[in-house]
């Protein structure tokens, strides 16, 4: 796409309300920024019946072994790698399940490299390295829908056969066009003119919320809405695994603590051993059995 035709897309526009931006006091800026983000979360939900087919099609391929990669570059990188990162403490998933790839590698997360948006080439080799296959689920995210690294990713993850996914903030986008699935927030112009960290990127972390949350569990990983995969690794954690096991199995803390520390504080088979009367070992091939799943592990005779 041509500089001109950059100019014409909403997420690059420049809104007219906001033309006295710098002329705001602060409690004005404030204002009109909260009006502004409080507009995302009714275009995410507009698009919704972009967002599930693509989450159910996404949860289907990791119940057979697949992975969840984002691609992008600057702020949707980032917010990929931030979604990414976020999912082994919540739900005790391998660093290798759910990744981001950001054009430029790994610095770019801190540091902006010139010019790594616009190699596709680079984009597609990293597919190639990343040796995405059948079973993966890549979603290419950018505000523009055009950015030549992302698109060329998910060209590239396509061929491969993989699940491919554009997740991008303007209508009718190439990045939608070369997707499987795309998905179009359409959240219009910025309140300073082109900086899509702000609706556009909230927007992008509101579905990144959904698919990794929704896909993990329907991989199992919550019982009702407790979030019983978590690694308890600091103090509040353990306060929280304590009282999900309570709440599970309804045993009085001490119970609950006492079953946590002979199982590494795991909640799953601390519950199980609780409520089956169970010791350790039985309770993990109880579990390996259900796949993981601890309802069915609770009420499977």
């Amino acid at each position: 796409m041509s500089g001109e035709n950059l100019g014409m897309l909403a997420t690059e526009a420049s809104d007219p309300r906001y033309a006295d931006l710098d002329r705001m006091s602060v409690a004005d800026l404030a204002q009109v920024m909260n009006e502004a983000d409080a507009t995302v979360p009714a275009a995410v939900q507009r698009a919704l019946p972009q967002i599930v087919p693509a989450i159910e099609a996404t949860a289907e391929r990791m119940a057979h072994g697949g992975r969840l990669i984002y691609v992008g570059a600057g702020t949707p990188g980032r917010i990929g790698v931030l979604d990414a990162s976020e999912c082994p403490p919540t739900f005790s998933t391998p660093p290798e399940l759910v990744f981001a790839i950001m054009a430029g590698g790994p610095g770019a997360i801190v540091t902006p490299v010139e010019g790594a948006e616009d190699d596709g080439d680079a984009g597609a080799t990293a597919i190639d390295e990343a040796k995405i296959g059948p079973l993966d689920t890549v979603i290419g995210i950018a505000s523009s829908g055009r950015t030549p690294f992302v698109v060329a990713a998910v060209r590239r993850a396509r061929d491969r056969g993989a699940l491919s996914i554009g997740l991008s903030c303007n209508a009718d986008t190439i990045l939608s066009a070369t997707a499987e699935h795309g998905i179009e927030v359409e959240v219009g112009p910025e309140v300073l003119s082109g900086s899509t960290r702000l609706k556009s990127g909230t927007a992008q972390k509101l579905v990144l919320n959904m698919f990794s949350t929704i896909v993990m569990v329907r991989q199992g990983k919550a019982y009702g809405n407790l979030m019983v995969d978590l690694k308890a690794t600091n103090h509040k954690l353990r306060e929280r695994a304590i009282r999900m096991v309570q709440t599970i199995t309804g045993a009085d803390r001490s119970a609950a603590e006492a079953a946590l520390m002979t199982t590494g504080f795991d909640v799953k088979l601390a519950s199980i051993t609780l409520v089956r009367g169970e010791d350790a070992r039985a309770a993990q091939a109880r579990l390996a059995h259900a796949h993981g799943r601890l309802r069915a592990a609770l009420e499977e005779n």
